[in-house]
């Protein structure tokens, strides 16, 4: 029986997704517990306790692509398993808020470098063919650890008393354990052999191994590939403005369609609605199911309909979500409707811009800037992530009555991500990296 060796190891680094989605929402169920254990005021709660993995995460992603560039993105990928093991560990015995905030940020940095390293990674051992929904794995399994999270904290509420938020945050070392000593014996990038160590003979092994149909033609086309100025921002800014603008607009519309606001203050959102606390938060049960499924659908479709058809379909789906959920808000229709419209808006958004965005960041970079356009793309998605979700208790409490007119926002902002999709993203699909790579170089 012949292994699918690339399936595999595209599994095993994408489960970095997993301890990100994880990581991400376990602290839910920690957050009342320590903030009376501990007696923190509001600001400091916000700041120290809460937010502190999400700046981590930003200072991750910024800063990922420098390991992923100088000692490889398997070995980057190592050490992200070890953030995260530390980082659950000592965060459940941590004993002051200042410790625990510390490890936390140890975790959020894990969670920024993971989305720098692990879709780099898996584009680079992929083939045209399946590039996007081995890449789109690296989504998949962020839903899934969201899922998860929730439902080890609901398993454990009541486990050891006062002593239950402690359980909750350090159950995660299982599996960053398990994640860590399942990507030690990935084989290292075979494009980072070749293109930044000189490695030809085992940039060769590692496409025999993962079944690379024209082995001979895709060394060749990475040696083609290898002219860029040695990897430095000057190249980026050259050459290759074309991918820096479309990796910023793609992070751009992903955070201002809404869907950090949407999934983090679900609860408050349904409250405003009308909906009873028990309703709300089942309701946000119920954006956790239709996030799972219709990712799956996305990374299905992601490699037979392409990049830019999905954005396009999500757009359209965000457009007219949105611009349910204003009217819904602006003529108080039934909270069902409500409901309805905001399951209809994560769907769209897991078939388009959550299939895409790790997918079509990590593969319009050429293989020498790779490292340093990733950490552009998703350090642009993290910054506007932690800068909107400062921002909307604010002007969620400022805007009760008028939150018609946030969501009628969001709506405008995907009239021109439809635009941007239709006239100005290149699709990506069938193309190996170097065919991407010519595509996106500005000819002088």
């Amino acid at each position: 029986m012949k292994v699918n060796y690339q399936g595999l190891w595209s599994f095993s680094a994408a489960l970095a997704g997993l301890l990100f989605g994880f990581d991400t929402v376990v602290i839910s169920g920690a957050n009342l517990p320590i903030q009376m254990l501990w007696e923190t005021s509001p600001w400091f709660h916000g700041f120290f306790i809460m937010s502190m993995a999400l700046w981590g995460t930003v200072f991750g992603a910024l800063f990922g692509g420098w390991p992923c560039q100088k000692y490889g993105r398997k070995n980057t990928l190592i050490w992200i398993g070890v953030l995260y093991t530390l980082s659950a560990l000592g965060s459940a015995f941590a004993p002051d808020p200042y410790s625990f905030s510390f490890f936390r940020f140890i975790g959020g940095l894990g969670v920024g470098a993971s989305t720098v390293a692990c879709p780099m990674y898996v584009a680079e051992i992929s083939t045209s063919a399946n590039r996007g929904r081995l890449v789109a794995l690296y989504q998949f399994n962020i839903v899934l650890g969201i899922l998860l999270a929730y439902l080890s904290n609901f398993l454990l509420d009541g486990f050891d008393g006062v002593n239950d938020w402690r359980w909750m945050l350090g159950v995660e070392a299982i599996p960053a354990l398990i994640y860590t000593f399942l990507v030690i014996p990935l084989p290292k990038s075979p494009r980072w052999l070749m293109v930044v160590k000189k490695d030809i003979k085992s940039a060769r092994e590692v496409l025999l191994r993962f079944g690379d149909p024209n082995v001979e033609q895709t060394l060749s086309e990475m040696t083609l590939s290898d002219n860029v100025d040695n990897g430095t921002w000057k190249s980026v800014l050259t050459e290759y403005k074309k991918p820096m603008g479309l990796a910023f607009l793609i992070a751009f519309f992903n955070q201002f369609s809404g869907i950090n606001f949407v999934l983090y203050f679900a609860p408050q959102i349904f409250e405003i609605a009308g909906l009873a606390t028990s309703d709300s938060l089942s309701g946000s049960i119920y954006i956790g199911l239709v996030n799972l499924v219709f990712t799956v659908l996305g990374v299905y479709l992601i490699d037979r309909l392409g990049r830019r058809t999905l954005i396009v379909i999500g757009s359209i789906g965000y457009i007219l979500s949105l611009g349910g959920i204003a009217i819904s808000f602006y003529s108080q229709l039934s909270s069902v409707s409500l409901l309805l419209f905001i399951m209809m808006f994560i769907a769209s958004h897991a078939v388009g811009q959550g299939a895409v965005i790790w997918v079509y960041i990590a593969e319009i970079f050429p293989n020498q800037l790779r490292s340093l356009g990733q950490s552009w793309g998703t350090g642009v998605h993290w910054v506007l992530a932690a800068l909107i979700t400062l921002v909307s208790p604010a002007v969620i409490n400022a805007f009760s009555d008028m939150t018609w007119g946030i969501f009628s926002g969001f709506a405008i902002m995907m009239c021109f991500q439809l635009l941007f999709a239709l006239f100005w993203m290149p699709e990506t699909k069938s193309k190996s990296l170097e065919q991407i790579m010519e595509m996106m170089r500005v000819k002088s």
